[in-house]
């Protein structure tokens, strides 16, 4: 990622928090477990026992500060479910918050991925 992306980037997100939390949005950090989901280029989601959330979308210039704390999830246990994207388990402590009735991870502090069985196996995870 060249300097002028990262400058954007954090310009970027720094406008979205500052209208996001002037309209009464708020952040809290907390851990989740759940699923990582990558189904195609640029577009990553977190599902856990409470909400789908959004980490990216193709076509946004957003993406939480911590991204890059997901790293390749397909050097771990992983399942392909679109050619070489598709999902993982993981643990991340991360900030979440509901803006214009959607739901975001806006910041990424750890990203743990964990075996696939302990998804499967949560009966509060959608499979």
């Amino acid at each position: 990622m060249d300097g002028n992306w990262k400058i954007f980037r954090a310009a970027g997100l720094s406008v979205f928090l500052t209208g996001a939390l002037g309209s009464g949005w708020a952040a809290a950090a907390e851990t989740r477990c759940g699923w990582i989901q990558n189904p195609t280029p640029g577009n990553w989601w977190f599902t856990d026992a409470d909400e789908t959330w959004t980490i990216r979308t193709q076509g946004t210039p957003w993406e939480p500060l911590g991204m890059d704390r997901i790293g390749d999830i397909s050097a771990g246990d992983y399942r392909k479910s679109n050619g070489n994207y598709g999902y993982g388990c993981a643990c991340a402590e991360a900030d979440t918050s509901i803006y214009e009735g959607e739901p975001y991870i806006t910041a990424i502090h750890s990203f743990t991925q964990i075996p696939l069985s302990r998804c499967d196996s949560d009966p509060a995870l959608a499979q």
